[in-house]
């Protein structure tokens, strides 16, 4: 059976923090790059992120991005190496795009890939989201663990 290539990327955030967590999954958070909570990344949808995010999604909300989400990260909350703000003179200057559309396209696309640029932050901190979570102990939809589908973006908007 052909294995079927999707063109997602799927966003996680953290949400739990790290007291009684177990030491695999532990591991499997710094392997994301989730160190500390509100913290988020952007990983393509491919079977090794996948067990990544299944394995840890106790800890974590995660879902498929749309590219107006990604544009919005990557202005508000993108960061360069020695903490400067990436904009678009500096991405510009970082990359060959001249537009964060264009970027996010690509993103999304896996025809790129953030760790390609080592002076952007693979890392988007975010603030606590407005209104607050339901509940961090539960399950996507009565709490705010787990798959999220495209609501993920709702959340992301209120955490920018």
């Amino acid at each position: 059976m052909p294995i079927k290539l999707v063109n997602d990327l799927i966003a996680v955030v953290r949400i739990r923090g790290k007291v009684n967590v177990k030491k695999d999954v532990e591991d499997t958070l710094k392997m994301l790059r989730l160190n500390r909570v509100n913290h988020c990344v952007l990983v393509p949808e491919k079977p090794e992120y996948l067990g990544m995010i299944k394995k840890v999604k106790d800890w974590v909300t995660f879902g498929k991005v749309d590219k107006n989400t990604v544009v919005q990260l990557l202005e508000k909350r993108g960061m360069l190496t020695g903490g400067r703000n990436l904009n678009q003179s500096s991405l510009k200057s970082v990359t060959k795009y001249d537009s964060f559309e264009k970027f996010a396209d690509d993103l999304i696309k896996n025809k790129v890939k953030l760790k390609d640029y080592p002076q952007i932050k693979p890392v988007f901190r975010l603030n606590p989201p407005r209104k607050g979570y339901k509940a961090i102990r539960l399950q996507y939809p009565k709490g705010d663990l787990g798959d999220r589908g495209e609501k993920i973006s709702e959340l992301i908007e209120r955490m920018l």
